[in-house]
């Protein structure tokens, strides 16, 4: 039996708006790395970008359970001597939403140069507007 790889043409890359109004980031953050991954598709291949755009808008308004707000961290370090950051996710929801939903997404996708190109093909907004109409997306009901 011979595998069938997809052409750019079969794979047909679609455009995706999720409002993520009153929605829980963990679970809002699976379903959108499936999108992204391309798992929902019957011609899923695990070394091809076969998933589609996703524009998140709302992002503001998400929701974290529990007692996240105050001790879910995030780190980085500035790159010198002694400079790790560290920040609540209460305090940066507050300062930067659409980071709180990008890092939760990127960390459900492969850390490789194939997760790359899935984390360009996502748009988070903190507000109800978005500058893709051009795109045609469709309104995903999550």
């Amino acid at each position: 039996m011979k595998s069938c790889i997809p052409d750019e043409k079969a794979i047909g890359k679609k455009w995706h708006v999720i409002d993520a109004d009153g929605q829980v980031l963990g679970r809002l953050a699976t379903r959108v790395a499936r999108l992204l991954t391309g798992k929902n598709k019957p011609i899923y291949t695990p070394f091809l970008d076969t998933g589609d755009h996703v524009i998140i808008i709302n992002a503001g308004k998400i929701r974290l359970t529990g007692k996240k707000p105050a001790k879910k961290m995030y780190h980085h370090h500035t790159g010198f001597p002694g400079g790790l950051r560290t920040v609540a996710a209460g305090d940066l929801m507050e300062k930067n939403p659409e980071k709180v939903v990008r890092e939760a997404v990127f960390g459900m996708l492969p850390k490789s140069k194939l997760g790359q190109a899935m984390r360009k093909k996502l748009k988070v907004y903190g507000g109800s507007q978005h500058p893709h109409q051009a795109q045609q997306p469709t309104l995903l009901a999550l």
